[in-house]
């Protein structure tokens, strides 16, 4: 099972009257507890779930994907059968999880899941590669090309034990991401946001705003101040942005 649920209490708005799910899709070398603040964060607003890649935390024995697409469909049924038959859902997904969590919600389409919103964040539409990679470079070139991408450098690469602990998922997590090519030329038929940081060196206005071409329904962009990691001190603005989207949509 990939899943963490963070907020056992599920959301409910006045319009709706039922549960609202926010699925959050973790970035490159991250696990579900990333979005642990976020069920303080909601106030209650959705029951807040967070995908568990493996090779990290609760799946650290597990073997971390290569692939962006057999990661999604070796784990949608799981997925599908947290989230609850007839479940409401945003699907939230930054960097690399902004392209897994594209490739689920095409696979949600198919099951008994109401996807209402897909926001993605710090990410280029799906069918555009990144140009400058990490993948296959030695250890320390792989980690300061890694630094350069996310915009700092996270504490524990200064400790051995934890730098031998970290490579493999990141190793995995870059390739996947840099080599995805998506399952399907087809959009979705859901709501897109794309979010970025308006300071991002990583991933252009022009870039993120791509996306409006992966939706046949309504496409919006918004910029939070910060760079490529905006989001580890804007969880009550993303947040704040989903909900806004939700009562446009209620």
């Amino acid at each position: 099972m990939g899943l963490v649920g963070v907020n056992k209490a599920p959301g409910r708005s006045a319009e709706q009257g039922e549960r609202t799910t926010l699925l959050c899709v973790p970035f490159a070398g991250a696990g579900g507890s990333f979005f642990h603040p976020w069920r303080a964060l909601s106030a209650g607003r959705w029951r807040v779930v967070a995908f568990e890649p493996p090779g990290r935390e609760r799946r650290m024995l597990d073997t971390p994907y290569r692939n962006v697409v057999e990661a999604a469909k070796n784990e949608v049924d799981d997925l599908a059968a947290t989230l609850g038959e007839g479940a409401r859902v945003v699907v939230f997904g930054h960097s690399l999880g902004a392209v897994l969590a594209y490739e689920f919600v095409h696979l949600l389409s198919t099951r008994d899941v109401h996807v209402q919103q897909l926001v993605v964040s710090g990410s280029p539409g799906p069918w555009t590669q990144r140009e400058r990679r990490a993948t296959g470079l030695p250890d320390e070139e792989f980690f300061a090309r890694v630094e350069e991408f996310a915009g700092f450098r996270h504490e524990a690469l200064d400790h051995p034990e934890m730098r031998e602990l970290i490579l493999p998922v990141l190793r995995a997590d870059c390739e996947m991401h840099e080599n995805y090519v998506p399952s399907t030329d087809e959009p979705v038929r859901v709501p897109i946001c794309s979010l970025r940081g308006a300071s991002d060196g990583l991933v252009t206005a022009a870039e993120a705003q791509q996306w409006r071409d992966a939706t046949t329904d309504e496409f919006s962009y918004t910029e939070l101040p910060g760079d490529h990691m905006y989001l580890t001190d804007s969880g009550r603005e993303v947040l704040d942005v989903i909900d806004a989207l939700q009562e446009r949509h209620s």
